[in-house]
C-alpha cells in the first residue's frame, strides 16, 4: 500500500467528520433511520383548498380550481371572465379564436393559461395512456422529438419564464401535465431534456424554430397557439418568425393573441397569423391603454438637463414609502451607467438589459423577487414579463421610444390590485414625446415639482419660418425637378 501523503493524513486526522462527536452523530442517525417511520402525507391526504365558485362557473376542471384557490384568488378579473368564457364553450370544449387587449397587470396570463390547461386536462382524461418514448433499457442519452399539444410564444425570455412559472403553479394539483420553458441563452441539451413529454411549451420564437429545425421538436400536433404580448412580438420584427410558426402549427384548433395594446396596423398584421386569416376571431377589449389606470398615480416632472433629472430621481428614491422600484432607461449604456451611479450613491440597484447573458439576467430577476434588490434599472425589452407585486414605483428616467411602451412600463406597478406610482422625468426637448404619450393614453399627466428642485427653464419656442412665408411651405421646386430643369 502506498504511504499516505502527510498533508492528506493530517487533514484526514483533524477533519471534524472523524472526531468522536461525528461518531456519536452517526450512531444517532443510524438509530433514527432504524426507527419506524411516520406515514408520509401525500397530496391526496392533505386538505384541499376551497374551489372558488366564480371560477367554477366558468367550467374549469377541479384540479385548476384547487390551484386557483390555493393562490388566493376568489373572483376572476374582467379579462379572465370574458376570455375564458369565449375560449371555452358551455360544455368546456374549445371555443373561438381570440384577440384580447387589456391593460398590463389585469390578469391576462391566467386568462389564456386556464382555458388551455383545462382543455389539456380533458384530452389527458380521454387518452390517459401515452405511448412510451425510447427504449427504457437503453442507457444512452437519446431523446425522441417532443410533440407538445399547446404552444405559448412570448417576445422576451423573462416573459416566457414568468408565464412558465405561472403555468407550473396552476398545474400543482394536476397529473400528467408537464410544462417546458424554451428560451435563448440556455444550453440546448438541458432544454431538449426538458421538452420530453411536455404537454405545454412556452418559448421565444428564435429558440423554438431552432429546436424545430434540428428535429428536437415537432409542432404539427399543436392544438392551441397563444401569442402573448403580440404587439411587442410584431413590433420587434418577429413577423417572419410568427409566419413560420403559423405554418408549422397549421393543424391547430384554436389561436389566441393577448396584449396590452392593439394598434390598427398591429391588428392587420395579427390577422395574418390567425386561422382562416382571422375570419372567425372574437375581439375582446377591456381596460385599454386609453383608459386611466385608476390604481396608478402618475406624475410628470420637468427637468432642465440630465443632471437635474438625476437629482429628481435621487430625491424620489429616498422616499420612505418605496418598497421596490423599476427605473427605465432609454438605452443599454444609460442603463448600466445609471445603475452604477445609484450603487455609488448607496442604493441597492442592479441593471437589466438584453445584452446580458441569460444566467446573469435570471439571477438579478430572482434577487428582485426575493427582495434582495430594491431598485432595478432596466430597458423596455428586458422589463417585459416582470411580475413582482411589491414594486411600488416605476420611474421613467429615459422616455420610451414609442408612446404605447409607456403603458407597458407603468403596468409593472399597481399589480394584483395594489396601488402604484408612475413618475416621469422629462427635459424640455422631450415635450413632443410627452404630448404623444398623452395623446395615445387620452389622459393628461399631472405636472408636479419638488421644492428646491424646480425647473429654471421653460418649453422650447416653436421654430418660425422666414418672414413673408410659412415655414416648410416653400414654393421652390423639388431638387429632382430643379436638376431636370438645369
Amino acid at each position: 500500500m502506498k504511504p499516505r501523503h502527510p498533508a492528506r493524513a493530517h487533514a484526514k486526522a483533524t477533519h471534524p467528520a472523524d472526531g468522536p462527536r461525528a461518531r456519536d452523530a452517526s450512531r444517532e442517525a443510524f438509530a433514527e433511520r432504524s426507527a419506524p417511520r411516520r406515514p408520509r402525507v401525500t397530496h391526496e391526504e392533505a386538505p384541499l383548498p376551497p374551489k372558488p365558485e366564480a371560477f367554477a362557473a366558468l367550467g374549469l376542471a377541479d384540479e385548476l380550481l384547487y390551484a386557483v384557490g390555493a393562490l388566493g384568488y376568489s373572483e376572476p378579473t374582467p379579462v379572465q371572465q370574458q376570455s375564458i368564457g369565449h375560449a371555452l364553450n358551455a360544455d368546456g370544449e374549445i371555443g373561438a379564436d381570440l384577440m384580447v387587449s387589456s391593460q398590463t397587470g389585469s390578469g391576462k396570463t391566467a386568462a389564456f393559461l386556464l382555458p388551455v390547461l383545462n382543455t389539456l386536462l380533458r384530452a389527458k382524461a380521454e387518452n390517459p395512456m401515452a405511448a412510451p418514448r425510447g427504449n427504457p433499457n437503453d442507457r444512452r442519452r437519446r431523446f425522441a422529438p417532443a410533440i407538445p399539444l399547446a404552444l405559448i410564444v412570448c417576445p422576451t425570455r423573462e416573459l416566457a419564464q414568468q408565464v412558465a412559472r405561472d403555468a407550473i403553479e396552476l398545474v400543482r394539483f394536476c397529473r400528467g401535465i408537464r410544462i417546458a420553458s424554451i428560451t435563448g441563452g440556455s444550453a440546448y441539451g438541458a432544454q431538449i431534456a426538458q421538452l420530453q413529454n411536455a404537454s405545454l411549451v412556452v418559448a421565444t420564437p428564435g429558440r423554438l424554430l431552432d429546436l424545430e429545425s434540428s428535429g428536437s421538436l415537432q409542432l404539427d400536433q399543436v392544438r392551441f397557439l397563444v401569442v402573448d404580448e403580440a404587439d411587442r412580438m410584431l413590433d420587434l420584427g418577429f413577423a417572419d418568425e410568427l409566419a413560420a410558426i403559423n405554418d408549422l402549427t397549421s393543424n391547430r384548433e384554436q389561436t389566441m393573441m393577448f396584449s396590452a395594446t392593439f394598434a390598427p396596423n398591429i391588428q392587420r398584421l395579427a390577422m395574418r397569423v390567425m386561422r382562416d386569416e382571422g375570419a372567425h376571431v372574437k375581439k375582446v377589449e377591456i381596460n385599454t391603454a386609453q383608459e386611466a389606470h385608476a390604481n396608478i398615480e402618475q406624475h410628470l416632472y420637468w427637468a432642465d438637463n440630465l443632471r437635474h433629472k438625476r437629482e429628481l430621481l435621487d430625491h424620489w428614491l429616498r422616499a420612505p414609502d418605496i418598497e421596490q422600484a423599476i427605473v427605465f432607461a432609454s438605452t443599454q449604456i444609460q442603463c448600466d451607467e445609471l445603475a452604477l451611479d445609484l450603487q455609488e450613491a448607496g442604493f441597492s440597484a442592479v441593471a437589466l438589459h438584453g445584452a446580458m447573458n441569460q444566467g446573469l439576467r435570471n439571477r438579478r430577476l430572482k434577487a428582485l423577487r426575493d427582495g434582495h434588490v430594491q431598485i432595478l434599472v432596466a430597458t423596455d425589452v428586458a422589463a417585459r414579463g416582470i411580475d413582482v407585486p411589491s414594486i411600488s414605483h416605476v420611474f421613467n428616467f429615459g422616455l420610451p421610444m414609442k408612446a404605447e411602451d409607456y403603458t407597458h412600463r407603468i403596468g409593472r406597478t399597481g399589480r394584483a390590485g395594489r396601488q402604484g406610482s408612475a413618475v416621469t422625468f422629462a427635459e424640455w426637448r422631450d415635450e413632443r414625446k410627452i404630448r404623444d404619450i398623452q395623446y395615445f393614453t387620452k389622459q393628461d399627466i399631472a405636472v408636479a415639482t419638488v421644492p428646491g428642485l424646480e425647473p429654471k427653464g421653460g418649453p422650447i419656442p416653436k421654430r418660425k419660418g422666414p418672414p413673408g412665408r410659412k415655414f416648410g411651405n416653400s414654393k421652390r421646386p423639388h431638387p429632382a425637378r430643379r436638376a431636370k430643369a438645369y
